[in-house]
């Protein structure tokens, strides 16, 4: 190899160390960066109802419950860099992206940000809150200028009490959601067994 071949792959090298985190955010995110990009472009133009109708939380629910779920909730945007809630604050309220994008982060000591996921418009997240009031496990920064549909958990358990058919529709939703993310956890983790990738 000459020196400057050498020169070379010290300055790739250089220039890796120096990628900001929402570079590596991005990068790290690529393949799902994809996804983002289509559901972005499926969402375009669409009310907060329509988008809200698409989601594996409420697809299927019927029209006048997706309305009363709408009803309660409320709009909220962030600027470039903003915090939308930090890592380990009790949680109560889910978010829906409908324009921008949201970084999911945990803060490492010693090492500072480590960008879990960049979300784009019709993700969601913060869904755990719904249901209890447990710390946040990560941090949520606004990775671009962006606007959200919020729902209070407070207010979706007053929503529940006094409608028990959306109740019974919502939670059942719910539960098969979480079975199917937990299904697919209990899959990686044997792979990963099975690979020896631990």
């Amino acid at each position: 190899m000459t020196e400057t071949e050498r020169q070379g792959k010290r300055g790739g090298g250089d220039k890796a160390a120096d990628k900001t985190t929402s570079e590596k955010a991005t990068e790290a995110t690529a393949e799902k960066g994809t996804a983002g990009r289509a559901m972005a472009a499926d969402v375009e133009g669409k009310t907060a109802l329509e988008i809200l109708g698409q989601l594996d939380l409420f697809r299927g629910l019927a029209p006048a419950h997706l309305k009363r779920m709408i009803a309660i909730g409320a709009e909220e945007r962030h600027a470039r860099g903003a915090k939308i809630f930090e890592e380990g604050e009790t949680g109560d309220k889910f978010y829906l992206i409908l324009d921008g994008a949201v970084r999911i982060s945990r803060f490492v000591a010693g090492l500072g940000e480590e960008a879990l996921a960049v979300l784009r418009p019709g993700a969601y997240f913060g869904e755990m809150s719904l249901i209890d009031d447990e710390a946040r496990s990560a941090a949520a920064l606004a990775h671009e200028t962006c606007r959200l549909f919020v729902i209070k958990r407070r207010d979706l358990e007053d929503l529940l009490f006094v409608d028990r058919d959306l109740a019974y529709d919502f939670l059942w939703k719910l539960v098969r959601t979480l079975s199917r993310r937990l299904r697919a956890t209990n899959d990686k983790m044997t792979f990963l067994a099975s690979t020896n990738k631990f």
